[in-house]
């Protein structure tokens, strides 16, 4: 009897191994299942939650914080149109000034492209001041003058802008240059001294075609950029 009952004891014990071993290798089983199709969820690009409608060109991504930018993007990844001699100026303006990105800039130009335009209609020399180098200043500070002389006052509107394209770049130490070539729509009216309308109509805007350089002097603590010269596209 006591040799059965040891014999049992040894059964026993050798079924519970086995129950045991089993139990892990089905664990085993569903943990390795499951990282397996994680791996292969990890592995699949992620699609963009919102998808571009018709022919337009997808946006690219912004570049990521500093300290986190596995590498840096090319800047004609980012901005359409960057060819690659404004690639290298970029380059070389981005070794200079660490802080320079190139779709702030672009983000920035629109916003300069805006205030200077509305400074300038409203006549507002000190605004202009901010966001011109004094040459440019003294430009639109005489077309303000002769406006006031004859007794005329613009009533214009930027309705929108409808591309902001960057049409060169360099860098000559310690100054960078970056010039934007600007497609807008502006509704324009001249009124004279009593407010009549002279010219010009706000219901019709008319397509304005310009060509702002952009200057920055990478050495200066501050980080503006002022507008060095205007012209035509």
């Amino acid at each position: 009897m006591l040799r059965y009952a040891a014999g049992t004891g040894i059964v026993d014990k050798t079924v519970e191994i086995v129950i045991l071993a089993m139990v892990a290798a089905f664990l085993g089983l569903r943990l390795y299942s499951v990282l397996g199709r994680r791996a292969e969820h990890e592995e699949r690009p992620v699609q963009p939650r919102f998808e571009p409608k018709g022919d337009a060109a997808p946006r690219p991504l912004a570049p990521e914080m500093p300290g986190t930018q596995t590498g840096p993007i090319p800047p004609r990844a980012l901005v359409p149109g960057v060819t690659p001699v404004i690639e290298r100026g970029l380059k070389e303006i981005a070794a200079a000034d660490r802080r320079f990105d190139t779709l702030a800039f672009v983000d920035g130009a629109k916003g300069a492209y805006r205030m200077v335009l509305e400074a300038f209609w409203k006549g507002d020399k000190d605004a202009l001041a901010q966001l011109c180098d004094p040459a440019v200043h003294a430009q639109f500070a005489e077309a303000i003058d002769a406006r006031a002389a004859a007794g005329e006052q613009l009533d214009n509107r930027l309705v929108r802008i409808e591309e902001a394209t960057i049409a060169a770049a360099s860098y000559q130490a310690p100054v960078a240059r970056i010039t934007v070539r600007f497609l807008a729509d502006i509704a324009a009216v001249t009124r004279n001294a009593e407010g009549q309308v002279i010219a010009g109509s706000l219901d019709d805007a008319v397509e304005a075609r310009d060509m702002w350089t952009f200057s920055r002097n990478v050495s200066a603590e501050a980080p503006d950029w002022l507008l060095e010269e205007t012209d035509e596209a």
